[in-house]
């Protein structure tokens, strides 16, 4: 089966100018030309396209889109990767609906507004206990300190770097660019950043900063931000290459 560009346009909410401009870069030709010139696209392409459009929600330009698709070719693998992301956000963003609601009924109705809730969905603390258990009370005690202080805006900018180095890290992984290429640990060195900001300023020492990657492989909860084990191993293994080479 295959469906005109027109049609193709429609349902994924792009352009046919759009569509054209990725057949002329050469990142998704169309499977035929008709003889009215028109561009068709197949099952395949379809995929192709999906695999884009994802690819494009994580922040990648075409020019990167282009490598991790060259990089690899397995479909149904790649689509699993980016379904794990897609699952994560979605449990993001549907706690935060349910704060902001609940924030909105409260105000609306004159109710005390209970910070827990307004918070659901952004909050920090839900790995309060691994992180006393590793680095010890006062570690979280001034990471909490320091997060407080930030404010609304700036606890905001905080998780929007999370988010673009958690999705650069994806993309990485992806593409299959080695975990000591110059591009992946300039990614870890802004990783290692954001987390001595989220310590309180406090800079991790090797010691602390191998055991964070190693909590992402064990925990579950934190190899899925990841997409998954594979993912989470990925990122632990570039910060190894960091701690060795600038920690040491």
């Amino acid at each position: 089966m295959q469906w005109s560009i027109q049609d193709i346009a429609r349902l994924s909410g792009t352009t046919s100018r759009t569509l054209r401009h990725y057949d002329d870069i050469g990142l998704l030709p169309p499977s035929s030309i008709g003889s009215n010139g028109y561009r068709y696209y197949n099952e395949a392409a379809l995929t192709r396209l999906q695999r884009i459009l994802m690819l494009r929600e994580l922040g990648l330009g075409l020019p990167a889109i282009a490598e991790v698709l060259a990089g690899q070719t397995d479909d149904a693998r790649a689509l699993v990767a980016h379904l794990h992301w897609l699952e994560q956000e979605r449990e993001r963003v549907e706690r935060q609906i349910v704060s902001v609601a609940t924030t909105i009924r409260k105000l609306e109705g004159g109710e005390q507004l209970m910070a827990e809730e307004m918070l659901d969905g952004f909050d920090h603390t839900v790995y309060q206990d691994e992180v006393e258990q590793r680095w010890g009370k006062n570690a979280y005690a001034k990471s909490d300190r320091w997060w407080r202080q930030l404010g609304a805006d700036g606890q905001a900018a905080f998780q929007a770097e999370a988010g673009e180095i958690t999705r650069a890290f994806a993309a990485a992984h992806a593409a299959g660019t080695p975990v000591d290429a110059a591009e992946v640990q300039a990614l870890v060195a802004r990783h290692y950043a954001w987390v001595r900001a989220g310590w309180g300023g406090t800079a991790p020492s090797a010691e602390a900063f191998l055991g964070l990657g190693d909590m992402y492989v064990a925990d579950q909860r934190f190899a899925k931000h990841y997409g998954g084990p594979g993912g989470a191993q990925y990122v632990r293994d570039a910060m190894g290459v960091y701690a060795a080479s600038e920690l040491a």
